[in-house]
């Protein structure tokens, strides 16, 4: 090894990232508390304003999750009761919670096995005359292949909202992952690449309608306070949060860079073992490393795990069962071969930007030992 590796070794260490970023983070909190503007102040304008520009939209709104962002993405594009909107089994559940909450059906197909995104030949086939928009996920870090969804929905009419919780700065042929459908929805949990010290989320888009509509429903309805004109929700981002965003927003491409740089570590320490398959980045794209995930064959997945948590070292599954798999959503008895067989295989391990090479070399001598 090239040093010392700690004895623990947890899924994420937030520490260096705040640690480095410690005396911005606490001048802009304290100029929060200071200036006592604790909801929609002018962090939460700025922060609005840059991610703007960041992504080259005409409007970005702070809300309280990135569930949220989902679910008054799909209000604005009209999303009612009977309703269809096609997306993937193999993510969050919020994804399809949200499509639910309106009593529409989230009409899953099946993933394509090398990104783990939607296949986008079942998607063409799943549209029917009451599907009303795709919702594709960018999971892990990686873009959907965009294009084609655009095509089939322009074909068909379809509204498409980007869920970009896990992709913030990723990108599609050149463009910003989030601004290239309807819409792009956003998390801020704290462990994504732009995190908040609690919850917060975005949405993005280039579409008046849209905007208007989501900049009155996150505040109970109204466009004027107490002249509510439809059944809103509270959903602002808070303002300690925008301030502490603004403090990392203008770092998340350098984060980025160096979480790809600990994903191409592990591609080169993990490449040719047996019953590994490492992440595939598709050439179109530039993948942000989220989580970076590996899939174990031969049934070895859960042994795997073990051994890393007998060596002390943090690994999770994203995701153990598939949506259509869920008590909610059993009742559809549906079957994803691709999505189920993923679920049985996944296994994301530590990484984060600045993530020293020693402890990617200790993960991956574990690996190498459990696979054997």
């Amino acid at each position: 090894m090239s040093a010392t590796a700690p004895a623990k070794i947890p899924l994420l260490d937030l520490s260096p990232e705040i640690n480095e970023l410690s005396a911005e983070i606490n001048a802009a909190i304290q100029s929060v508390l200071t200036n006592t503007q604790f909801i929609m102040g002018p962090n939460v304008k700025a922060f609005e304003q840059e991610c703007a520009a960041y992504f080259g939209v005409k409007h970005a709104l702070g809300l309280n999750s990135g569930t949220d962002a989902l679910i008054l993405g799909l209000h604005a594009m009209g999303i009612k009761p009977g309703d269809e909107v096609i997306t993937t089994p193999f993510t969050f559940f919020a994804t399809g919670e949200a499509v639910s909450h309106f009593h529409a059906t989230p009409v899953f197909v099946d993933i394509d096995p090398k990104n783990f995104n939607l296949d986008l030949d079942q998607v063409e086939a799943a549209i029917t005359p009451r599907t009303k928009a795709i919702l594709p996920v960018h999971l892990y870090g990686q873009a959907a292949d965009m294009d084609p969804i655009l095509a089939l929905a322009e074909k068909n009419g379809l509204k498409v909202l980007e869920d970009v919780a896990q992709a913030f700065g990723a990108e599609y042929k050149g463009r910003k992952a989030g601004a290239i459908g309807d819409a792009g929805c956003f998390s801020f949990f704290p462990s994504k690449n732009l995190g908040a010290f609690g919850d917060g989320g975005m949405l993005i888009t280039n579409d008046d309608a849209i905007a208007d509509s989501v900049r009155m429903m996150r505040v109970h309805g109204s466009r004027k306070k107490y002249f509510n004109e439809a059944i809103g929700v509270n959903s602002r981002l808070d303002e300690i949060q925008a301030a502490v965003l603004r403090v990392k927003l203008p770092h998340i491409d350098r984060f980025n860079d160096g979480r790809r740089a600990a994903a191409h570590r592990y591609n080169e320490l993990l490449g040719g073992l047996e019953h590994v398959t490492t992440p595939y980045e598709e050439s179109f794209g530039k993948h942000v490393y989220h989580q970076y995930t590996i899939r174990i064959g031969a049934g070895k997945r859960d042994a795997v795990q073990a051994k890393l948590a007998e060596d002390g070292i943090g690994s999770f599954i994203y995701y153990p069962v598939p949506l259509h798999k869920l008590p909610v959503y059993l009742g559809m008895n549906l079957t994803f071969p691709l999505a189920e067989a993923a679920c049985g295989e996944a296994l994301s391990l530590p990484i984060w930007p600045s993530i020293e090479p020693a402890i990617q070399e200790r993960v991956a001598e574990s690996i190498r030992a459990a696979v054997r």
